[in-house]
């Protein structure tokens, strides 16, 4: 199978393209531990297992199944309903992190997450099913506080 195409219109190598996403996923960890004091870790059993999360936490009250995308450009769709697969299937919220060259990380999550800010908790389940198709993006900056707020008060 032919790699992806890169800007100088050579054929970019498989490894080449998991090297960027690898590294990507290392610095969300990095960037993640920092503001919120959690350890994030590669989840390795993802290329073994499906609806697996790209990062995980040992802390079992994080809310969120984390998938990260790296790309030159085009966000596909089909990220989304992988993260909220897997988010599904953990009992947790997706939260998908991508950055396409030459711009900053985006987060997108599902309103629902507004809503535990707002302390609204429809019974205390992180779990309980929301329309995951309702989602907001912001800066990782933002999904922090989020995660802070739902951590908190959760």
């Amino acid at each position: 199978m032919m790699g992806k195409i890169n800007r100088t219109g050579a054929v970019m190598s498989g490894l080449k393209s998991r090297n960027k996403g690898k590294g990507y996923e290392y610095e969300i960890a990095k960037e993640l531990q920092h503001q919120l004091g959690l350890n994030f870790q590669r989840e390795l059993e993802q290329t073994r297992e499906k609806n697996l999360g790209d990062l995980y936490t040992d802390d079992c009250d994080f809310p969120f199944v984390i998938e990260c995308k790296r790309r030159k450009t085009g966000v596909d769709p089909k990220w989304w309903d992988q993260v909220c697969t897997a988010a599904e299937q953990a009992g947790k919220m997706p939260a998908l992190f991508y950055r396409l060259d030459r711009q900053q990380t985006r987060v997108r999550l599902p309103v629902q997450a507004m809503t535990y800010l707002a302390f609204f908790i429809m019974s205390g389940d992180l779990a309980e099913k929301h329309d995951w198709r309702y989602a907001c993006e912001m800066d990782i900056d933002t999904f922090c506080y989020v995660a802070r707020e739902i951590l908190a008060n959760g």
